[in-house]
């Protein structure tokens, strides 16, 4: 990573773009989403960056936004004092990368983050996409023939193959109750010949490690469940004890909450909004795209995923994010 200024045009048309759109207040703030950070390209993980694609968009929020800890842009929201340009950075899961390759580069540049941490999976658990992934990578005919499990015929020869298969595996599984969905993942990799997953989750050590350089820890539930698919008593267990195993974890108060998946009204609905708010959180965040329309609902804060690679269009995108109206529960 160069220490030099990076950025110099693009920081410029980064300002004169975002300025219009992001003046601060209680309006303009652009939250940003990560998962993983990988330490070179993974063909099946196409939407994920490595280490330098990170590093590069890092520098370039930087370079043309003012970053801030998300706890402190809830209470600018809150007081109508966010500061013009305003961006954050943050991830979901809680994935062993971030500590890992994530947080030097964070650290490198100067830029705070808040990581979303799913606490049932820390010391050596295993999310069902993530063992998915695995299986399909370690397929070993052609095909993986679903059809015992009242599932298709997937093709796997070619990467395109396999990530055609990761697609839509995802879409048939992912709304199916947990229990049955693990089965499903289970029976899969039975079928496909593969090995356990391998661990890609953070320790409590590095959940700690996160901590002591200066970034937010927030909560993710336990077992990352859809909560719009759950009784009442179970979502709001999830979100409590999630908030509850971290604390004792990094011995801090831990203040903000992400809902997994986090589509409105499909992966949450307004309830699990109030009971986050009952629960002592001051901020939650989403995972719709746009931007907070009139006074933000700081239990429903937008996020969107940087997809774009080149800076033009990355600060493009940028710029048409903060010009949508973002969805909500209701």
């Amino acid at each position: 990573m160069s220490d030099r200024p990076p950025y110099r045009f693009h920081a410029l048309l980064g300002k004169a773009i975002l300025l219009p759109l992001a003046r601060g207040g209680r309006r303009g703030l652009s939250t940003l989403l990560y998962h993983r950070v990988l330490a070179e390209p993974d063909p099946l993980l196409p939407g994920e960056p490595d280490r330098d694609g990170f590093a590069r968009q890092i520098a370039l929020i930087k370079a043309c936004c003012n970053i801030l800890p998300l706890l402190d842009a809830v209470r600018h929201l809150r007081t109508g004092t966010l500061p013009p340009r305003a961006a954050c950075i943050t991830f979901d899961d809680g994935y062993a990368d971030n500590a890992e390759i994530a947080l030097p580069v964070l650290r490198h540049y100067g830029v705070p983050a808040t990581f979303f941490i799913a606490s049932g999976f820390l010391d050596g658990g295993c999310m069902w996409n993530d063992a998915l992934i695995d299986l399909v990578r370690q397929a070993r005919g052609p095909v993986i023939d679903g059809r015992a499990l009242a599932l298709d015929v997937y093709p796997v020869a070619t990467p395109d193959e396999r990530r055609a298969a990761v697609a839509a595996l995802i879409g048939r599984l992912k709304y199916l109750p947990m229990d049955e969905r693990k089965a499903q993942v289970a029976g899969l990799a039975a079928i496909a010949g593969a090995a356990p997953a391998p661990r890609l989750m953070m320790t409590s050590d590095q959940v700690r490690q996160l901590q002591a350089a200066g970034m937010q820890v927030g909560a993710h539930t336990v077992n990352h469940p859809i909560l719009a698919r759950l009784p009442a008593a179970q979502a709001r267990t999830e979100i409590a004890e999630s908030k509850r195993a971290l604390e004792d974890i990094t011995g801090a108060a831990v203040p903000l909450f992400a809902y997994p998946n986090g589509k409105p009204g499909e992966d949450y609905l307004a309830e699990h909004a109030l009971m986050v708010r009952a629960l002592g959180f001051e901020g939650a965040v989403s995972t719709a795209w746009g931007a907070s329309e009139g006074v933000p609902d700081l239990f429903q804060l937008p996020r969107f995923t940087p997809w774009d690679r080149a800076p033009s269009r990355f600060l493009m995108r940028l710029a048409r994010n903060l010009s949508v109206p973002a969805a909500r529960a209701r």
